[in-house]
């Protein structure tokens, strides 16, 4: 798998570039997202809690949380406990201010880590979820592995992510706005002229469908299924633990 990073002429890692882009552009992410995706991410974020509240979960790891939108989103299930996790101390202060807003601070815990890297004993939660970030692992594998060993047996691991449209002509417009409208779009409304122009490269170049399904399964997990959305410019899979 090709290794995109944010900034081409910088010498730090991934991690470091991801950390940094998203810093910079938290301030403007929620909006740009709005508009970038015409509000459709909403959508697919309620799948995803509908599929999280089926198996009744207590305790929710909401990796690359950002902002917190789905960790918020994940209140309406019946958990006691959940935790957003991301790399960014930047995106989370955004998140943190608009949990506070909502009165869900008891619920809803912000952390600062590492997915490749994460603070918690094996077995800890009943549901883990990460909505638009396995992208941004510097190791995929690494990632997985981690959320693997803290999914407890018989938990529900989902993921949210870009994919890219099998069929015609759904698949030449999507390409067509990713390499031409995205871009643009970012360019106008961010500071950070990388930022955008990274999340469409990386999202070109990532395993989707059977290709994500199969590292899924070579990492441990079961039941794995991929669910395309809106002609597959998005893609929701499930898996859990043996």
């Amino acid at each position: 798998m090709t290794k995109i990073k944010p900034y081409k002429n910088s010498n730090l890692g991934k991690k470091e570039q991801v950390t940094k882009m998203f810093d910079t552009i938290s301030k403007d992410y929620d909006g740009l997202n709005r508009v970038i995706s015409f509000g459709i991410d909403i959508k697919w974020r309620k799948k995803v809690v509908n599929i999280v509240k089926e198996i009744q979960p207590e305790s929710i790891l909401d990796i690359a949380t950002g902002t917190g939108d789905l960790a918020i989103n994940l209140a309406e299930t019946n958990a006691d406990r959940i935790v957003g996790l991301d790399i960014s101390s930047g995106m989370l202060e955004i998140g943190k201010e608009k949990i506070k807003r909502k009165n869900l601070d008891s619920k809803i815990e912000m952390v600062l880590g590492d997915s490749e890297n994460l603070p918690f004993e094996n077995n800890t939660f009943d549901a883990i979820t990460v909505a638009f970030g396995v992208r941004n692992f510097e190791t995929l594998e690494n990632g997985l592995k981690e959320i693997l060993r803290v999914l407890k047996p018989g938990g529900a691991f989902v993921i949210l992510e870009t994919s890219m449209p099998t069929k015609t002509p759904y698949r030449q417009g999507y390409n067509f706005y990713t390499k031409n409208i995205l871009p643009l779009i970012g360019k106008t409304f961010s500071k950070d002229r990388s930022a955008y122009k990274y999340l469409c490269e990386s999202a070109s170049v990532f395993p989707y469908g059977e290709a994500l399904n199969n590292i899924l399964r070579n990492i441990g997990f079961i039941n794995v299924k991929d669910l395309p959305q809106t002609f597959g410019v998005a893609t929701i899979y499930t898996a859990s633990k043996q």
